[in-house]
């Protein structure tokens, strides 16, 4: 299963941060852009420049989302009842290949969407190779049993960086995970700040 580092190492270089917290960012010692132009000194964002960083930052941590299922979610997020942004957060968590990430079943976002791509996975005892697939409170998804030994599976369960959330309750044992609950802004572990609120003015211009 093939690894995109520089794809991903590229996103956190462009928007200066660490974005998924890992040890082997190159940002932890290059703090700047990429390219030869990486390490001019950047001017004040404008209002416009604010919403479009925080959209960049959020449609990035979730790996390869085009920009237009991106906006689909946005516009599912502004038409159900309740805070638009806490919506949003709501969604990108529901999808599968974000739960199989949570879940530690693999090591990256990146992973997870190849993982689930590759036909590893099921839902409610049904294969599922849609990363996109939103998953519903209570559905369990598992690692189907001739997956289970994948070494990129064992080394991700045994990984030190981040912890499983509570609103996925997780059996490594069996390689099962439950969606409990919809979390809220506060309850997801994003290494950095993300900042939802500049995403919907964004849209809402």
């Amino acid at each position: 299963m093939s690894k995109r580092h520089s794809a991903k190492y590229k996103i956190d270089r462009r928007l200066g941060e660490n974005i998924w917290g890992r040890p082997k960012s190159p940002l932890n010692a290059r703090a700047y852009g990429p390219g030869q132009h990486g390490q001019r000194r950047k001017g004040k964002l404008s209002d416009y420049g604010l919403q479009l960083r925080a959209k960049q930052k959020l449609k990035g941590y979730y790996g390869t989302i085009t920009e237009k299922a991106f906006k689909r979610l946005y516009n599912e997020a502004a038409r159900v009842k309740g805070d638009t942004g806490e919506n949003l957060i709501g969604l990108l968590e529901s999808r599968l290949d974000a739960i199989v990430y949570r879940a530690k079943f693999v090591t990256t976002v990146f992973a997870a969407r190849q993982f689930v791509s590759h036909g590893h996975i099921l839902v409610n005892g049904k294969r599922v190779n849609i990363p996109s697939y939103l998953v519903k409170v209570g559905d369990k998804v598992e690692v189907r049993d001739r997956s289970k030994q994948l070494t990129v599976l064992l080394e991700a369960v045994q990984l030190a960086e981040r912890d499983v959330p509570d609103y996925v309750e997780v059996d490594h044992n069996k390689m099962t995970a439950t969606f409990a609950r919809v979390p809220s802004l506060s309850d997801v572990p994003y290494p950095v700040q993300m900042e939802p609120n500049l995403v919907v003015e964004f849209y809402s211009r």
